[in-house]
């Protein structure tokens, strides 16, 4: 099956189910769906970001938090973060829900994301297996690095990830250190 062909969750303003949609068709229509975010920090306090693979249907060679998804019918939020973090990054690890959030935004190729998202953290120090299919590479980055990257070069960051950053990235980090 084709990501573009896969089944996305509808939902309404209180992220409750609605329905179900291809997600190409989902992103064409604007239709707000669920979706899951995942940040990993390390030790270290650098933040890891993957730069989403040129062939990517919307957002090619973006950089962007550690991995996205959106669950499949009838997965539940934490099972789908861990899954898409096998199998983009290669990473097995203990996440914690941090937030839910919303955001709505042309994405490139008349696409829409409109999408209530659960975002997860955890801090992680061990290997990144890239999946060459969807991640170009990876970097971590220290919080002030990246803020700064993202001031100086809007362009090359996910809207979505520039959401997160703009709206809680001290929580992020905070939550992180408190870890």
């Amino acid at each position: 099956m084709l990501e573009s062909d896969e089944l996305v969750v509808l939902v309404d303003g209180e992220d409750r189910e609605i329905g179900q949609a291809k997600k190409f068709d989902a992103h064409r229509a604007g239709s707000r769906h669920r979706a899951i975010s995942v940040c990993l920090i390390d030790s270290q306090g650098r933040m890891l970001l993957q730069r989403r693979a040129a062939a990517k249907y919307h957002s090619g060679g973006l950089w962007t938090n550690a991995c996205c998804t959106h669950p499949r019918p009838g997965e539940s939020v934490g099972p789908a973060a861990q899954r898409r973090l096998r199998e983009e990054l290669g990473i097995d690890c203990a996440l914690s829900f941090l937030r839910r959030t919303h955001y709505r935004a042309a994405v490139g190729g008349d696409l829409t994301e409109d999408e209530i998202v659960h975002l997860f953290l955890a801090v992680y120090d061990g290997p990144v297996r890239p999946n060459a299919e969807e991640v170009s590479e990876t970097r971590w980055l220290a919080r002030h690095d990246l803020l700064d990257d993202v001031a100086r070069r809007p362009a090359a960051y996910t809207y979505w990830f520039k959401h997160y950053l703009d709206a809680f990235a001290d929580t992020l980090f905070r939550a992180a250190a408190a870890a």
